[in-house]
């Protein structure tokens, strides 16, 4: 067969067709998982994990202590919620509302002593114990939405693993591997999606440029040129029939409306929007809604919370929980500040809530699992070197967990009565990294074939059984 005159150039862009799922970070595609019998095993599960990054205080939001000393208990007081006996931060008043959604863990707690943010994030992505990392220095441990990815690959969407709004500045604020697959390859790799200069919030949001894909009839003549160059380099390959029909499935997943359509918040109605905040956090929660709902499988929210259009502050997103008060320079941690309680709370509040009372009206919450935490929390005691703030405290912090058979309306664990440390049933971050890929189907070590290099498992937690209802 003769082959039709081409530039290189014009070969390489006609492969970029066929190489997409490859060699581009987050753009898995593929079939269904199958059982041992060979038979197809569709499944909707999905994870938006909202990463309240710089570790918010556990005993001024989730677990207030209003018998302890003024030092300790803080300014805030205590709201009752939907249950009975469920306590949240009187700037909690819509979360309060929709606590029988949702599991509160009250006994996180790192196993060894981690006290900075980037060693405290890399365990609790990767799901391992590591000690020691360097500064933006990645190694070949997987985060969790790479391994969601994995095993969890969809046709629907050219992204299976997003994080909305990358953590930037300084390596200390992030973890190091954030922009890693680890040792699974960076097709597993997050797709970044937003900054602090183009997010949901502002009116002129830009789409990712993985879905500008261009003149739909340059599309197809590129599919029939790589038709072409293809038909003969894969005659008698083995492998040719799943290679044919796994570039047919990315290029379907590059060309199908849902995922680009996810990204046009305007076709939400006004009240939906401002339910969420019009803030980054409320838009970007109801981002993350969308895509899961176009497929995408995994998807990180940075917790950074401002600013919205018009406003000033915000802090950089990265460390907006990061409320060490003025022996950092960044003001009064219970103040109206980007750094102050004030701010930050009320904005979590109203989009944490908007996005479980979303989902479970939309039927999603069945599948879709949700999880808010920070890496840390913060000192029982508060510091007034200064205006007041509290310190990082790995011992003991809380988290949030929703929806894929997760009890809700319950309290998992206790801390002590200063919030220094957990009294009954502690949980460790291993813990709850294996536990969401429990709710998840996804195992907990790989399953693929032996390439005789030894690799430890994707967690080496034990899911909490004592979560699921």
């Amino acid at each position: 067969m003769n082959l039709p005159k081409t530039s290189r150039r014009t070969a390489i862009k006609a492969g970029g067709v066929g190489l997409l799922n490859l060699a581009v970070p987050g753009l898995v595609v593929g079939k269904d998982k199958f059982d041992t019998s060979g038979k197809a095993v569709s499944s909707k599960k999905c994870c938006i994990f909202v990463l309240l990054c710089g570790g918010p205080s556990h005993i001024d939001t989730w677990d207030l202590k209003p018998d302890a000393p003024s030092e300790i208990r803080g300014p805030y007081k205590p709201i009752r919620s939907k249950v009975p006996g469920m306590q949240l931060s009187e700037l909690h008043p819509k979360l309060s509302q929709v606590t029988d959604q949702f599991c509160l863990i009250r006994s996180m707690t790192h196993p060894r002593p981690i006290n900075n943010h980037f060693d405290a994030m890399h365990n609790l992505l990767c799901g391992q114990v590591v000690e020691r990392v360097r500064e933006g220095v990645p190694d070949d441990l997987p985060y969790i939405g790479s391994v969601v990815a994995k095993h969890l690959s969809n046709e629907r969407n050219l992204i299976t693993n997003a994080w909305l709004i990358k953590c930037v500045g300084a390596p200390v604020f992030c973890a190091p591997n954030i922009g890693s697959g680890g040792y699974l390859g960076s097709s597993y790799a997050p797709v970044f999606i937003g900054s602090a200069d183009n997010h949901p919030a502002m009116p002129k949001f830009k789409l990712p440029e993985i879905y500008e894909s261009g003149d739909p009839a340059r599309m197809q003549e590129r599919r029939k040129l790589l038709d072409t160059l293809e038909s003969n380099r894969l005659v008698g390959e083995p492998q040719a029939k799943d290679w044919h029909e796994l570039r047919e499935l990315a290029y379907d997943a590059m060309t199908r409306p849902e995922g680009r359509e996810a990204f046009n918040l305007n076709q939400e109605p006004l009240a939906v929007r401002e339910r969420y905040g019009m803030h980054p956090l409320g838009q970007n929660l109801l981002l993350a809604r969308r895509m899961v709902e176009a497929g995408v499988r995994f998807v990180t929210v940075n917790g950074w919370v401002g600013p919205a259009p018009g406003e000033t502050g915000g802090g950089p997103p990265s460390s907006s929980w990061d409320m060490h008060g003025g022996n950092m320079g960044m003001g009064n941690a219970f103040s109206n500040g980007s750094y102050g309680m004030n701010f930050c709370l009320p904005r979590l509040d109203e989009a944490l809530s908007a996005l479980l009372t979303d989902l479970k009206q939309r039927g999603m919450l069945d599948d879709t699992l949700v999880v808010a935490m920070g890496e840390f929390g913060r000192t029982p005691v508060i510091l007034t070197q200064g205006p007041p703030g509290r310190q990082h405290w790995p011992q003991c912090f809380s988290a949030i967990v929703a929806g894929c058979g997760i009890r809700g309306g319950a309290v998992y664990g206790e801390s002590d009565k200063t919030g220094a440390a957990p009294r009954i049933n502690p949980v460790t971050p291993q813990d709850l990294h294996a536990t969401i890929l429990h709710a998840l189907d996804v195992p907990l070590s790989d399953l693929g074939k032996n390439t005789g290099i030894i690799r430890p498992p994707f967690s080496s937690g034990k899911p909490v059984m004592g979560l699921f209802g």
